[in-house]
């Protein structure tokens, strides 16, 4: 599944923020993987960020993180320059917080509609 997320960082935090993004330790990383997180990307405008995480089960890959002190020490760092996540009514994954971004729309999955339905018109 791939889920998409939205925080804010705090006032004049956007150098260090993406200084400590450069490499981030090597303990977080195999966190995030036995959580079951295969990718997450992050993208910034001014003090927004956008994230897209790829993995196998967002609320259990949270439930996970959330027991994990590794990941603990993580944010406790990086809390220092995330003022906070926005959150959502509906969020599309269960148990996610309300997190998670609902997705509006797709190229792909309409160009696969309609590639589908003009080949169900021709027969």
């Amino acid at each position: 599944m791939r889920v998409a997320l939205h925080s804010v960082l705090k006032e004049g935090q956007e150098s260090g923020y993406e200084r400590e993004h450069a490499t981030v330790p090597a303990d977080l990383l195999e966190s995030l993987g036995r959580a079951g997180i295969t990718n997450w990307r992050i993208w910034r405008s001014g003090r927004h960020l956008f994230h897209l995480v790829d993995c196998e089960d967002f609320a259990a890959a949270m439930a996970a993180l959330d027991e994990d002190p590794v990941n603990h020490r993580w944010q406790e760092f990086i809390g220092a320059y995330v003022d906070h996540f926005e959150t959502t009514a509906g969020s599309p994954v269960e148990g996610s917080a309300q997190m998670a971004l609902g997705e509006v729309w797709e190229l792909r999955t309409q160009a696969a509609r309609a590639a589908q339905s003009a080949g169900g018109d021709a027969g």
